[in-house]
């Protein structure tokens, strides 16, 4: 991706003044003075390759998770293994997860249109959090099944468990090595990364299950390792849940102190006061920030609003801020100080 032009735009009654700014930084663009209001920018966009290597991990996960649900939900129905069925299911959800968050990643980039200023980059929240029920549903079916079967054992062959279980985990790591590099930039990656990961690990766990059938002969352990796994799949889902709600209600994003950020905008210099600051996901990857800087003095504002733009961004992962000055304590036109 080429780096853009960056800007810092100061628009008075009478006249129309372009000053231009470069911080050095690909994707980071300078603050824009509108009438009192100071937007700062980013380029959204990981570094050049990162978008395109992210999205051919999700095609080609898609793919191979896809192709093992249909093998192991076929041996765990021939083997009446509820133990593969279970983690069938499991790995149905994460092949349903990795399309919505492909889908949403396209529709992330869609440009902005008048009626949507922000182009579709909430439907990456929307995904995660239907991602999020989903797996709650799954996890409710596995439950229910595992306990009825555990009323009623059923002999399943531990060869088979084992093989197919073997497979999975060497699907679910290849999957979550396709995710290494652009994880670090790419919140959606990440968080396949490390579900791909702990799906290797259930596998494994199915793998000693089988092992653990064939020595003792304890059919029980079938449905025992089916509430294991929908117990890991619980404890993923409630932190999705949980964020995905966050983001929906316009919470601070997880890993942002906003005390830590309303401090920092307090100690800029010539700031007395922060009134108003929000503090937002803009999507699963973007953040923005608005707050009204109470500033007496007009001396250096196009500076600081650059310098706490770039700022912002390094310390906090903030990468769309708007800020207004304020040249006196209380002075909140339009809406009360917060």
């Amino acid at each position: 991706m080429r780096d853009h032009n960056h800007h810092d735009h100061d628009h008075h009654d009478d006249h129309h003044r372009h000053d231009h700014h470069h911080d050095g930084r690909r994707g980071h663009h300078g603050g824009h003075h509108h009438g009192g209001h100071h937007h700062g920018h980013h380029d959204h966009a990981p570094p050049a390759g990162a978008g395109e290597a992210a999205r051919r991990a999700f095609i080609v996960g898609i793919a191979l998770n896809g192709a093992f649900v249909a093998v192991e939900a076929g041996f765990g129905i021939v083997t009446g293994s509820l133990a593969l069925l279970a983690d069938a299911g499991h790995n149905l959800s994460d092949v349903l997860g990795l399309l919505l968050a492909w889908g949403a990643s396209h529709l992330s980039r869609r440009a902005p249109s008048r009626r949507r200023t922000y182009g579709w980059r909430r439907s990456s929240i929307m995904a995660a959090l239907l991602n999020a029920v989903l797996l709650l549903v799954a996890v409710g079916g596995i439950a229910w099944e595992a306990i009825r079967r555990a009323q009623e054992p059923v002999a399943v062959p531990g060869v088979p468990i084992m093989l197919v279980a073997g497979l999975g985990f060497l699907v679910n790591g290849g999957t979550a090595a396709l995710f290494l590099s652009s994880r670090r930039h790419d919140l959606n990656a990440r968080g396949a990364f490390l579900h791909m990961a702990a799906d290797a690990a259930v596998s494994l766990g199915v793998v000693a299950a089988g092992a653990a059938i064939m020595a003792t002969g304890w059919t029980w352990l079938d449905p025992a390792v089916s509430l294991v796994i929908a117990v890991v799949i619980l404890a993923g889902t409630w932190g999705l849940l949980r964020e995905a709600l966050d983001l929906a209600m316009d919470a601070v994003p997880a890993g942002i102190d906003p005390d830590a950020v309303a401090g920092y905008l307090g100690a800029l210099p010539g700031v007395v006061a922060v009134h108003d600051l929000h503090v937002w996901g803009m999507s699963t990857t973007e953040t923005a920030l608005t707050a009204h800087l109470v500033k007496p003095g007009r001396e250096g504002d196009d500076e600081l609003v650059a310098r706490a733009t770039a700022e912002l961004h390094e310390r906090f992962g903030i990468s769309h801020v708007t800020l207004q000055w304020e040249r006196r304590d209380g002075d909140c036109p339009g809406a009360p100080c917060a």
